[in-house]
């Protein structure tokens, strides 16, 4: 069936009682007036629904909408009017769920849904996505937007380059854990998908080198969030490219990144004032001058005014989340420092975004709400019985 390329009669008739049984449940919302009973269904007093050729394209695409991936990709193939309405109306679609017959079906699907602007392709099972699926993305679907290729294993740099050309207004990319792209095909890529704001390249080790986020820099100035999780090869003179070249940034995970240096901080901290999460477990190098510049970059970044209005009105910039865990060599002075700059920094229970655990020398570090609450705790105490 779905991923073989052929449609049976009953698989039709299954499609059609499914998408009745959604048309009924939500009834004259989405109509304005309509009805179903006795297996018919009845709009404004005159067409009766019958069969599954008798659907009006603007109710069907209300249905679908509603739907499942599956369900959208069978309907697809009851007729050409049907497929034509999918194809004109679909702009999101998840193949996540499809564990055989991956590569096929984005083969037979990208030529028809050229109007996609979100495709998720995340493989949590055996690899199966191949270079020519991406290739038939990119060669057709050229308003695509959002692409996540997570865990693809099998793809080289061939669907990268393809994505260059083809896919030129990517906004969110997700290649994390392919670990067969080269540091040259993205740098490649960054230079003609400008228009990126979110990238993951977590756990792509040969992707991620400091030539790759130097291209990143110079050519994505609207990057907004970048995950560098575990890509070990990145080092102070890629980071630092990064901050200067994209102001924009807010979320910046280094986690496992072990040979970058307070400079990366630093260069963050300085030129990147929007930052809201940053992430540093298990980065070693880090010190005390990494986190007194990230407590200091609020001032450095906002004019004397703006500060003194910031005050007066509820923390929306700054530091939200921090993940400093096993970075051993801080000290608690210079981690209160930055737990006190930030407001939206929580060590109290079940709101930890400031996360230090292995860091057993910073057990003293508290956020505000934790002093205040210990101060009333002993204000107020349990009265014997």
């Amino acid at each position: 069936m779905v991923g073989k390329g052929s449609i049976k009669a009953e698989d039709l008739t299954l499609c059609f009682e499914k998408l009745m049984m959604f048309a009924s449940a939500s009834g004259s919302a989405s109509v304005g007036g309509s009805g179903c009973s006795g297996g018919k269904m009845k709009m404004e007093g005159r067409v009766m629904i019958t069969d599954w050729k008798d659907i009006p394209i603007e109710l069907l695409l209300q249905i679908l909408a509603l739907t499942d991936d599956q369900t959208v990709i069978l309907a697809s193939g009851v007729c050409r009017g049907w497929r034509d309405a999918v194809c004109l109306g679909l702009t999101r679609l998840s193949l996540s769920w499809c564990t055989k017959n991956m590569n096929s079906l984005v083969l037979s699907l990208a030529p028809k849904f050229t109007r996609l602007q979100t495709l998720i392709l995340r493989q949590d099972h055996k690899p199966q996505l191949e270079d020519s699926a991406v290739e038939s993305i990119a060669n057709f679907c050229h308003d695509l937007q959002v692409l996540d290729l997570s865990k693809s294993f099998k793809l080289s740099d061939r669907s990268l380059y393809a994505l260059a050309h083809g896919c030129p207004n990517l906004t969110k990319l997700n290649i994390s854990g392919c670990s067969a792209f080269s540091d040259i095909a993205l740098e490649y890529l960054a230079g003609f998908c400008r228009k990126l704001e979110v990238l993951n390249l977590c756990g792509c080790v040969r992707t991620a080198s400091d030539r790759a986020l130097q291209a990143i820099g110079r050519y994505c100035s609207q990057l907004q969030s970048l995950n560098l999780g575990w890509c070990e090869d990145v080092c102070d003179v890629g980071v630092m490219s990064l901050a200067y070249g994209c102001p924009e940034l807010r979320t910046v995970d280094l986690c496992g990144c072990v040979q970058i240096s307070d400079d990366s901080v630093i260069a963050l901290a300085n030129r990147c004032p929007h930052l809201q999460s940053l992430g540093l477990y298990y980065c070693k190098n880090i010190t005390d001058r990494a986190m007194y510049s990230l407590a200091q970059s609020l001032v450095k970044n906002k004019p004397a005014a703006m500060w003194e209005s910031r005050k007066t009105r509820n923390d929306e910039e700054g530091l939200r989340t921090l993940n400093i865990s096993q970075c051993t060599a801080l000290t608690p002075s210079a981690v209160q420092a930055v737990c006190d700059s930030f407001p939206a920094l929580h060590t109290c229970s079940g709101r930890h975004s400031l996360n230090f655990s292995g860091c057993m020398n910073l057990t003293s570090v508290h956020c505000a709400c934790a002093v205040q609450a210990h101060r009333t705790a002993n204000a107020f105490p349990h009265s014997a019985h």
